[in-house]
């Protein structure tokens, strides 16, 4: 069983991030940077930014496939540069970038009959990912929070970001659950604060 971080391997992990990207902003080269403890583990991990409120980039491993010092380091940088839906992050936007990190636990499959999933889900708690044939999709945990969904609007939600049919959690997509610790700057470079949702 994986153990949580503490507040200061949260705290060392966002300002890890940060780095990584101002770096490799300014010289094109991933840092080398590596930590010992839970940092060696191997974890999931996304890194999340937001620029004055808004989305600006996310993109993560949602296996423990890499050290978790790897894993920031690489998902840092591809939030920056690599996702899709945004410009690459320029350098001097940093000054207005707050960093996130959300460290995963390892997904687990829900075995449930279709109308049964919503009940396996806890909002705050839970982030998703959906697969279905070649597609699939993952919503973090604070997504469905910050956008207010129930449950069954999560995983509708969670369909339509693997691209396939909202309903698709009813006719036969796997569904994983999975939940994240989030660790993130109050404001760019500033203090960081854990994030919890839970009541």
């Amino acid at each position: 069983m994986q153990r949580p971080l503490k507040f200061e391997e949260g705290e060392t992990a966002v300002r890890l991030a940060r780095k990584a990207i101002e770096v490799y902003l300014d010289e094109r080269k991933l840092i080398q940077d590596r930590l010992t403890g839970v940092f060696e583990e191997k974890r999931g991990v996304f890194t999340t930014l937001t620029k004055f409120g808004e989305l600006r980039g996310c993109i993560g491993f949602p296996y423990p496939i890499k050290r978790l010092d790897e894993a920031i380091i690489e998902s840092a940088v591809s939030a920056a540069v690599d996702d899709p839906r945004f410009e690459p992050v320029r350098l001097s936007e940093m000054n207005d970038i707050t960093v996130e990190v959300t460290v995963l636990s390892p997904p687990e499959k829900l075995d449930a009959k279709p109308r049964e999933l919503p009940k396996r889900i806890e909002i705050g708690k839970h982030g998703l990912i959906v697969k279905m044939g070649p597609f699939s999709g993952l919503l973090l945990p604070q997504v469905a929070v910050e956008y207010n969904f129930d449950e069954e609007e999560f995983l509708t939600q969670t369909c339509m970001k693997a691209g396939l049919p909202p309903d698709c959690w009813l006719s036969g997509a796997e569904v994983y659950r999975f939940e994240g610790q989030i660790f993130k700057e109050k404001e760019p470079r500033g203090e960081i604060e854990e994030v919890s949702f839970k009541p």
